[in-house]
Formats: structure tokens, sequence, C-alpha cells
């Protein structure tokens, strides 16, 4: 009986991935290869391109499955609006880049230039890291409309921004520009201060897209 036949339908792709992150995690993109993979879990050469036709279609799938996992941390990580929102807050900015540092290979997969800059995404890969970010944008609206007390069109704009602070402040640590811990703790604070703000800051009267102050149009001297 073939190895692969030892495995039920779905099992062994699972098991590929599980074999293939670890590899990610000790060798790197660079060392990760269809064939390893195979003699990693003990099945034929052939057997990985039945799921996967290249490497880029099982990076695409570590990539997916990272978003999985950073999907599962959102809805997870409790953050309520009122005398908890700091402390809540600084758990889930804590966690993320947590996540980030933890599993570096797989979050560059995940936001790095190997799949979206240099390569297609997978259909799963597109659909898996839109449903992460939908969720994020759905914790956030609800945010927004505790802390503002109304349904708010800034929320899909705070998304953003807060995701683009959390992500920046885990490529300053994966990329080895900040070293020192107690320095990215005080950023990692002064984060949530800034998410604090988007989260429960009323909109101004008269706001741009991105709730700025648009300046009143100037008279005209005659």
């Amino acid at each position: 009986m073939p190895p692969e036949r030892r495995y039920h339908h779905g099992d062994l792709r699972r098991a590929l991935i599980e074999a293939a992150a670890r590899l990610l995690r000790d060798e790197g993109i660079d060392g990760l290869s269809l064939r390893k993979l195979a003699d990693q879990v003990g099945v034929s050469r052939m057997a990985p391109y039945h799921y996967f036709p290249d490497k880029h279609a099982l990076l695409c799938a570590l990539a997916a499955r990272g978003f999985q996992d950073l999907t599962a941390l959102i809805e997870a990580v409790r953050i309520e609006p009122g005398m908890r929102l700091d402390k809540d807050l600084r758990r889930f900015v804590r966690a993320y880049i947590h996540f980030a540092t933890t599993h570096p290979e797989q979050y560059e997969l995940m936001f790095g230039r190997t799949i979206w800059k240099n390569g297609v995404a997978t259909p799963e890969l597109r659909t898996v890291a839109w449903q992460s970010f939908r969720r994020y944008v759905d914790r956030v609206r609800d945010l927004v409309s505790a802390g503002t007390g109304r349904r708010s069109t800034r929320s899909l704009r705070v998304a953003q921004a807060s995701w683009a602070t959390l992500h920046g402040l885990c490529r300053l640590l994966l990329d080895g520009i900040y070293l020192d811990r107690k320095d990215m703790e005080a950023v990692s604070d002064e984060a949530v201060r800034l998410l604090r703000t988007g989260l429960t800051r009323q909109p101004s009267k008269r706001s741009g897209p991105l709730g700025s102050r648009v300046p009143k149009p100037k008279k005209r001297r005659r």
C-alpha cells in the first residue's frame, strides 16, 4: 500500500501543510521544497503534487493558514469599550506582535512581496485574507459605534490605519530595526493610545474621508 493511502481524504493535505510550516520555520522559504516535504511526511515524491501543483501554491496555502490563525486571534481577544478599553487594546496589540514575531517566515508570506508582489495569490488565499480583514473591520466598527454612540462611516478607515500601525510595528521588529523589547513596549503603548483615540473620537461635522477637518473655502476678494 502506498504510504499516502494511510491518510483519509483531506488528512494528507493537512499533514503536508503542518510539515511545511515546520520546514518554513526551521529552514525558511529557500529550504522548503515539495520533494523535501514528501520525505518529511513519508509519502511518495509525487503525492504533494496532488494538492499543490508547485511551490508557489504551497506557499499560498501556508499564508492562508496564517490568516486563519490571525482571524482566530482577532476573534478570541476580548476588547470591550469603557474602563477596560486601554487594557484590552494593549493585550490585543501585544498578542498581534507576538503572533508576527513567533512566526516570522509565515508572517512574511502573509504580507510580503513573495506572493503579493512577485506572484499571484490563489483564490483560497485571497478569500481567507479578505475574510480576516473583514472580521477586523467588524470588530472595529462595533468599538467605534460603542465609543461614539453612533454607527460611523469612519470604521473602515480606522481599521485600515490601525492595522497599518500594527503591521508597521511588526516590520520594525522582524526587519531588525528595533531589537530592544523595552522600546517596543513603549512604542506599542503609544500605539494603543492612538488606537483608542481613533475608536472613541467623535467625528467633526465637516470632515474628509479620513475624519480630518476640511478647511472652509476661502472667500474670493472682489
